[in-house]
C-alpha cells in the first residue's frame, strides 16, 4: 500500500497527506457519550472539525468513554488541531446539554503518526473493532465508519447536508459553519452516512480491496496490545537517557551504527522521523541529538 497519498483537501487544494491515529480518551474518568444523541453529535462534530482543520477522516469509532479516528493530514500539527477542535466543540455540546463545564479537561487528545503498513492496517482494523467495547457487533454498530468499507450503496432518499438551511444545520449538524460545499449525506434518521465522508478508497486499498483480509486482521488483533502500541506507548514522554537509547537502536537499523558514532548529516536525517514517532520536544531533541535548537526547528519546518 502507499502510505503517502495525494488528496483533494476540504479547502480544494491537492496535497500530499499522511495517516494519523487520533483518540479522545475519557477512559475511567469521564463518560463522553451517554445516549444516542451524544454519539450522533460526536460523529458530526468530528466531521465539522475535520472540514474546518482541512483534514480527511478515513475511519472512526465512538464508544461511551472514548473515540478514535484515522485521518489524512499534511502534517502532525494539523492532525493535532483536528483533535483539539473535536474536544473544543464537544465540550460546548456537553456544557449546553448537561451544564457541565471543563468536563473534558480530564481527557487527553493526541494524534499519532502511522509509519508502517502493519501499523496502518492494525489501526484501521482496531478502530471499528471498538464497537465490541459497547457489546455490539462491528458490522452493525451505527457509530463507526465500518459502513464505508466494501459497500458502495447509498440509501435511497439520502439528503445532502449541503441542502440544509442554516437553521437545519444548527439543529442537525450542531454548527453554524457554512456547509454548502460538503459532500456529506444524511440517512432517513438524520445520521451521517459513512460512505459520504470517510475516505473509503484509502481504507480498501490498505487491505488490498479484500474484505476477507480486513476480517482476518480484525480477528488477529490483541486489543490490549493494540491499546499499548497504538495509543499508550507513543504518548509516553521518555527521559533523555531513555530517548537516547531508543534513538540509538533506530540508528543501528538505519545506519548500522550507534547514535554516538553517527554524523551530523545522519542525525539531521533521522530527526523528523523521531519527532513523528515519539513524544518529545524541540529542546529534548536538541539535547539528545546535540543539534542546535534553531536547527531542529528548521528541520521540522516549525
Amino acid at each position: 500500500m502507499i502510505r503517502y497519498v495525494t488528496r483533494k483537501l476540504p479547502d480544494g487544494e491537492l496535497r500530499t497527506v499522511y495517516p494519523f491515529h487520533m483518540s479522545l480518551e475519557g477512559k475511567d474518568t469521564a463518560v463522553l457519550c451517554r445516549d444516542d444523541d451524544d454519539y450522533d453529535a460526536m460523529v458530526k462534530i468530528m466531521c465539522v472539525a475535520a472540514w474546518k482543520e482541512n483534514v480527511i477522516i478515513v475511519i472512526h469509532a465512538v464508544v461511551s468513554n472514548h473515540c478514535h479516528s484515522a485521518v489524512l493530514a499534511t502534517d502532525r500539527g494539523r492532525a493535532e488541531k483536528f483533535g483539539k477542535e473535536v474536544k473544543r466543540i464537544y465540550s460546548m455540546w456537553l456544557r449546553h446539554k448537561y451544564g457541565e463545564r471543563n468536563f473534558l479537561d480530564r481527557t487527553g487528545s493526541h494524534a499519532i503518526p502511522m509509519e508502517t503498513n502493519s501499523h496502518i492496517r492494525n489501526a484501521l482494523a482496531y478502530i471499528p473493532r471498538n464497537a465490541i467495547d459497547n457489546k455490539c457487533q462491528v458490522s452493525t454498530y451505527p457509530w463507526s465508519g465500518y459502513g464505508a468499507m466494501f459497500n458502495n450503496r447509498i440509501p435511497a432518499g439520502a439528503v445532502p447536508v449541503s441542502s440544509l438551511t442554516r437553521r437545519e444545520a444548527m439543529d442537525i449538524m450542531h454548527t453554524g459553519r457554512k456547509l454548502a460545499d460538503v459532500p456529506w449525506l444524511l440517512d432517513n434518521e438524520d445520521r451521517l452516512i459513512p460512505r459520504s465522508f470517510c475516505d473509503w478508497e484509502y481504507l480498501e486499498q490498505a487491505f488490498e480491496h479484500d474484505q476477507a483480509f480486513w476480517l482476518r486482521t480484525v480477528g488477529g488483533l490483541n486489543s490490549a496490545k493494540m491499546q499499548e502500541d497504538l495509543i499508550d506507548a507513543p504518548r509516553e514522554m521518555k527521559s533523555d537517557s531513555e530517548l537516547y537509547k531508543s534513538i540509538s537502536e533506530i540508528c543501528m537499523k538505519w545506519f548500522q551504527t550507534p547514535l554516538k558514532d553517527t554524523s551530523m548529516l545522519q542525525r539531521c536525517t533521522i530527526l523528523p522521523y523521531i519527532y513523528r514517532t515519539m513524544r518529545t520536544t524541540v529542546s529534548q531533541l536538541a539535547r539528545v541529538l546535540t543539534i542546535a535548537p534553531e536547527k531542529v526547528k528548521q528541520l521540522l519546518c516549525r
